[in-house]
């Protein structure tokens, strides 16, 4: 059985495969080595220490991040009186990463949703609405991650 597995493994690596958070892996690349823009509200602060925990803070950066946060809120359910009970959180996070002569590498957009309950009392709506804003913001930044590091070229290799 540990034979297949590494036949499996070496046939793996001979196709080019390389780990991304290999020391010479996409990820390599971008980590301790991207500035990010400074926070403007309190979701985009959350984002920026996402990132920053995925990324590292960079004490010379290679590459700058650019990124534009919205969130937006969509009644789900409502009862005959006209009132919410259930609240769509959505979001979208539109991102350019340049490198230290300005060119664009990556650009573009993520997207995706979460929900909160507006069914209890004012202070429980309240703390339901900012932990779905706040898993929004997690649920984007692993996103933007994947989507970066996807498109990263690797660092390119000693071999012939």
């Amino acid at each position: 059985m540990k034979l297949l597995a590494g036949l499996g493994l070496a046939g793996v690596s001979a196709c080019g495969f390389s780990p991304v958070y290999a020391p010479v892996g996409p990820a390599s690349r971008l980590y301790g080595r991207t500035a990010l823009p400074e926070p403007n509200s309190e979701e985009s602060y959350q984002l920026i220490r996402e990132l920053e925990g995925r990324l590292g803070r960079a004490s010379s950066p290679d590459f700058a991040l650019d990124l534009a946060l919205r969130l937006s809120e969509s009644r789900l359910a409502v009862t005959v009186e006209n009132t919410a009970t259930r609240i769509r959180v959505s979001g979208r996070l539109t991102y350019t990463l340049r490198d230290a002569m300005d060119r664009e590498l990556a650009k573009g957009e993520v997207t995706n949703f979460t929900g909160y309950s507006a069914t209890g009392s004012t202070v429980a709506t309240q703390a339901a609405k900012a932990d779905a804003r706040a898993r929004l913001v997690v649920i984007l930044s692993d996103l933007l991650i994947t989507r970066l590091v996807a498109e990263m070229p690797p660092v390119p290799s000693a071999r012939t």
